[in-house]
């Protein structure tokens, strides 16, 4: 059975990083057909060619296999709140891990051997500082945990050529495409953070937890304004990468791990003064309070390899993460989705 060049399997596509990743396909010249269950995605981000269906639905991975010839599958379906996962390991190693199993062994019987798989950084656990793909796996929470176990059984897969991305913060939108974060509650920084301060209705903010104010936590770490300093990277960036990843696949690139990351890292108080400034707020100024326990410093992945071999890096600023974020959360479509929840 021979694949069709252009056509590609996304499971997760309805979801913030899979839906902006599927847009980018298209964009690409590729024909992405979106399989998501909705349990967190959304349907006006699944886009065009949507299936609604659960990864470990063999017989209907099978059906789609059979149907669309697809010459390689993007994995994007998982449960991703750390939190949660703590409080709910079974739902993370079930979902993460077993369902991801499944997702991939159907594949694999159906003659699909190329997967790029979008993995998380939290496979490294509480490492500090620059991490390369050499760091050391020590994740500290089922998330990580879930993740790293789909990881290794990819990679142990006979025949299977796959690329895993691993990285730590995904922020901004693509407002323009009718596309962003649209998570509930909402607990990423970056939203956090804009939302407040843009105008949204008091009832909006209070549902997903944004109505205490944002706050620094610790001033005197060993970085260069005292603040914790972390990775984020524009999810546009993210969603190239995974392009570069599946032609790199496609031109018969062999399995390989790549972080995706801004190598620099930007500091909680640099984020907040680009705020203030990309939203004209300048009477922005969050308290600073004590840091939280286990917090480290620095968290940053090293991009060496990817810009090496996959010829990627990011190159969006936290300005444009901020000004699209805030473009995407004033949107009617991103009111309607979250009051959806609400009703």
């Amino acid at each position: 059975m021979s694949a069709k060049s252009d056509i590609v399997l996304v499971s997760g596509g309805a979801g913030y990083i899979g839906s902006h990743v599927a847009h980018l396909l298209r964009a690409s010249g590729f024909t992405p057909m979106v399989v998501d269950s909705l349990v967190n995605g959304h349907g006006f981000a699944a886009g065009p060619g949507f299936r609604q269906g659960d990864i470990a639905d063999t017989a209907l991975i099978r059906a789609l296999v059979r149907d669309l010839r697809p010459v390689a599958a993007l994995h994007f379906a998982a449960f991703i709140e750390v939190g949660e996962s703590v409080a709910k390991p079974a739902k993370y190693f079930e979902n993460n891990r077993d369902k991801a199993k499944i997702f991939f062994d159907t594949l694999a019987s159906e003659g699909v051997d190329k997967i790029v798989f979008s993995s998380t950084a939290a496979v490294y656990g509480e490492g500090d500082g620059l991490l390369t793909e050499a760091h050391a796996l020590q994740p500290v929470n089922p998330y990580g945990q879930s993740k790293l176990a789909a990881e290794e059984y990819l990679r142990g897969l006979p025949g299977m050529a796959s690329v895993t991305l691993r990285y730590f913060n995904v922020a901004g939108a693509a407002p323009e495409a009718g596309l962003g974060e649209a998570h509930f509650p909402e607990s990423h920084l970056m939203p956090r953070i804009v939302m407040p301060l843009i105008g949204l209705p008091e009832k909006l903010l209070a549902a997903l937890g944004l109505d205490k104010g944002f706050a620094i936590y610790g001033d005197d770490y060993d970085t260069r304004d005292g603040s914790a300093v972390r990775d984020y990277v524009h999810v546009l960036d993210i969603a190239q990468a995974h392009v570069a990843a599946l032609r790199y696949l496609i031109a018969g690139g062999k399995s390989d791990i790549f972080n995706l990351g801004s190598s620099k890292g930007t500091s909680v108080k640099e984020i907040v003064a680009a705020a203030r400034s990309v939203l004209a707020r300048p009477d922005f100024s969050p308290p600073t309070l004590p840091r939280r326990a286990g917090d480290p410093a620095m968290l940053v992945a090293n991009s060496d390899k990817a810009q090496g071999v996959l010829g990627w890096r990011a190159t969006r600023s936290i300005g444009e993460m901020i000004e699209s974020a805030a473009a995407w959360h004033r949107s009617e479509t991103y009111r309607n989705a979250i009051l959806g929840r609400l009703a």
